[in-house]
């Protein structure tokens, strides 16, 4: 990788979050993956948390390792309030601080609205959302304790909710995931507008179709990527790296004064694209 020297301090991209310390939630596999291993390539030490797939976290923990910094992996379910709570002060004990969460732990559960289960409704909104409650809630605690470190960052720390592009565009059959999303989005606003005075940074990351495990249906045959592509005026279907990149911009001091806003990394479906012929 050739990095180039970034903004006027000469940092190059190996070096943004030099010193740094993220926890990234769900970041065995997919999106979560890419955005772990892209903090630890960009100098950060990483708390690498799972709910499934003990051996998958421990792999990510070796590739971060190989960069020079430190990773561990924490197994926690991020509606629990107790397990949030006691991931963040490990990771405080056992890092000194925290200075990026990136609440990126979801799933899906999907059903008609006829045939979803209030128990199918619960699942996704308890770890979607109030998964993100809960890790805000106790970065937020740190943040404010420690303050602004400024050989460390200009902000006393950076909060990054992954949402999706469902925070504002509708989905049938997915009503549980389209109103997690959307709560997320104004969760990200309303505790951006709260955190800024203490110089405490909040923004959500909001992918399009990316290539992950939980939309493989989507992409996985040529037929089904031709039919999601139509979604896509870019032409094609994003990878995890592609959120991974933009949560690393986020949580440097490039990005120092962006607060409360969502980077849609979609490939531009956030633009109707049936709209191009169909207006």
């Amino acid at each position: 990788m050739v990095a180039a020297n970034v903004g006027n301090r000469g940092t190059t991209a190996a070096q943004l979050l030099r010193g740094q310390k993220a926890l990234v939630t769900g970041a065995n596999s997919g999106i979560g993956l890419a955005t772990a291993v892209a903090l630890g390539r960009a100098g950060a030490d990483v708390v690498v948390n799972y709910v499934v797939g003990e051996h998958e976290a421990d792999n990510v923990v070796k590739e971060i390792e190989g960069f020079g910094v430190r990773a561990y992996t924490h197994e926690a379910d991020v509606s629990d309030e107790d397990q949030v709570t006691a991931m963040v002060a490990r990771m405080v004990e056992e890092f000194g601080t925290i200075d990026i969460m990136v609440a990126n732990a979801g799933l899906q559960r999907d059903a008609p609205l006829t045939e979803m289960t209030l128990a199918q409704w619960q699942e996704v909104i308890d770890v979607n959302l109030t998964g993100q409650f809960l890790c805000a809630r106790e970065a937020a605690k740190e943040f404010m304790r420690r303050g602004v470190v400024e050989k460390v960052s200009r902000s006393a720390g950076k909060i990054i909710c992954m949402s999706s592009v469902h925070q504002v565009i509708p989905w049938s059959g997915h009503v549980n995931y389209a109103s997690s999303k959307g709560g997320v989005g104004m969760l990200m606003q309303t505790l951006a507008q709260e955190l800024a005075p203490h110089r405490i940074r909040v923004n959500a990351v909001a992918p399009g179709a990316i290539r992950t495990p939980i939309n493989r249906d989507a992409w996985s045959t040529p037929e089904a990527e031709a039919e999601l592509l139509r979604l896509i005026p870019y032409r094609r279907v994003g990878d995890p790296d592609d959120i991974a990149n933009a949560v690393v911009a986020m949580a440097s001091d490039l990005l120092d004064y962006v607060v409360g806003a969502t980077l849609y990394v979609d490939g531009g479906m956030t633009l109707f694209p049936g709209f191009a012929t169909g207006g």
